[in-house]
């Protein structure tokens, strides 16, 4: 009896040292990162070609950037400070985003927002349930002065949409890790242009006399400004209205 309460002592001990060991992945498989490690896991992976592709154009892994985000096009660019200026680095395909052309209104109405937003390091969020994501900042002062609500307003992965602008897990990994490079390098906030289509080939001829005209010619301000100077302009918000600024070339 006291040799059979051995060998049971021994067998208990064993299987609680096997349990308190890491489960070994399967052969064939990859272990799923934990979500505050996602960011740092796609990082990984993309850096090296985003670091390569990025020295041909003569710019460097952390520069600032600069997205504009086109509705009906469905297309998500982002351009990279060169010197005084901004160049084209990448434009990604939009997977899908919600409603109509024109902004959001009210918390609910299934619109994606249009506007001029920024993102900051506190907007960032690698734990998102849609892998990867960073809200817009909606609602800005614009949309505040228009009583316009809502929240949580995001540019994310998993390709589907309910007011958000829904990127491929592919697109973002990319798009996640060049914001945030250049967030950590030094770059304040990133501007955000988020605007229905672009100004120079819209989708219709009268768009000005549609029910969104009006605003819509306020943002192609926006549009006009960066064309001519390749620089994010300043943009405020003055009597219900977006004011615009070119940017000057730095010092």
């Amino acid at each position: 009896m006291r040799r059979m309460a051995k060998i049971l002592a021994r067998l208990a001990f064993a299987f609680l040292l096997a349990s308190m060991l890491p489960e070994p992945a399967l052969a064939g498989t990859t272990q799923r990162a934990a979500p505050g490690d996602r960011a740092d896991v796609a990082a990984q992976r993309v850096r090296p070609q985003l670091e390569r592709d990025l020295a041909v154009m003569g710019l460097r892994f952390g520069d600032p950037v600069f997205l504009r985000i086109f509705k009906h096009e469905h297309q998500l660019e982002l351009w990279v400070r060169k010197r005084d200026a901004h160049v084209l680095f990448r434009s990604y395909p939009i997977c899908t985003w919600s409603g109509a052309l024109g902004p959001k209104l009210r918390a609910g109405d299934g619109q994606s927002p249009e506007g001029f937003y920024s993102v900051g390091r506190g907007q960032l969020n690698p734990a998102s349930q849609f892998h990867l994501a960073f809200n817009l900042g909606y609602p800005n002062a614009y949309d505040r002065a228009h009583g316009r609500s809502g929240n949580f307003l995001m540019v994310h992965g998993n390709c589907v949409s309910i007011g958000c602008y829904a990127m491929g897990d592919a697109q973002i990994d990319e798009i996640y890790t060049l914001l945030d490079a250049a967030l950590r390098g030094g770059q304040s906030r990133v501007d955000v242009h988020v605007l229905p289509f672009r100004f120079d080939h819209p989708p219709h001829a009268d768009w000005r006399t549609q029910a969104w005209g009006n605003f819509w010619s306020n943002l192609e301000q926006g549009y006009r400004a960066f064309a001519h100077t390749q620089r994010p302009p300043v943009v405020d918000v003055v009597g219900e209205r977006y004011r615009i600024r070119e940017a000057a070339a730095s010092r």
